[in-house]
């Protein structure tokens, strides 16, 4: 949810440069099926209880695939200003994963001022005793007294910058486009 912000960030900031929403449909995004089915995954994986009824380790195999999938349709569009930010985000936000077992660890402290419960079933944040790659887990919050309250990490606001960045450019006439084949 935290990447949600970047969407309106961009956009104001892309306007407040001069630029306009409808110079956002000259981009060429390939793959954006890919993306698009990863992040689908996602939302149904986390938002409903789906992964509870697999076996163990089913609903982390699930996350850990379809953020790849994600991954893999940002590297094939690095060549668009700002996805690089946005591809070092996911590779640190798929390290921590893949490194703890296919959860993302956070903190007792961060799910309790996201006001989040630490009971609520599989998600993709998790309290774990020694992470590994703390540094790269959810241990940022969003206070519960804001919207979109919820834990986050470090890559998740290099994502959030990318997309901005991504969004704020895009919307200019003078900056070059990706055309790559």
């Amino acid at each position: 949810m935290f990447v949600l912000i970047a969407i309106p960030i961009g956009v104001l900031v892309g306007l407040l440069t001069g630029g306009r929403i409808e110079r956002l449909s000259h981009w060429q995004f390939h793959w954006a099926w890919l993306a698009v089915a990863g992040l689908a995954i996602q939302v149904v994986l986390f938002s409903t209880s789906v992964a509870d009824a697999f076996p163990p380790g089913v609903g982390a195999a699930i996350y850990v695939a379809s953020t790849g999938m994600v991954l893999i349709a940002v590297w094939r569009n690095l060549a668009v200003p700002g996805l690089a930010v946005v591809a070092i985000g996911a590779i640190s936000n798929l390290a921590a994963v893949v490194a703890n077992g296919g959860v993302m660890p956070t903190t007792v402290e961060a799910l309790r001022t996201a006001g989040l419960a630490s009971d609520a079933g599989f998600s993709n944040s998790a309290v774990l005793v020694d992470p590994a790659l703390a540094p790269l887990t959810d241990i940022f919050a969003i206070p519960a007294a804001f919207p979109l309250a919820n834990v986050f990490s470090i890559g998740d606001v290099l994502i959030a910058v990318g997309l901005a960045v991504t969004i704020a450019l895009g919307m200019r006439r003078d900056y070059p486009r990706a055309d790559t084949a």
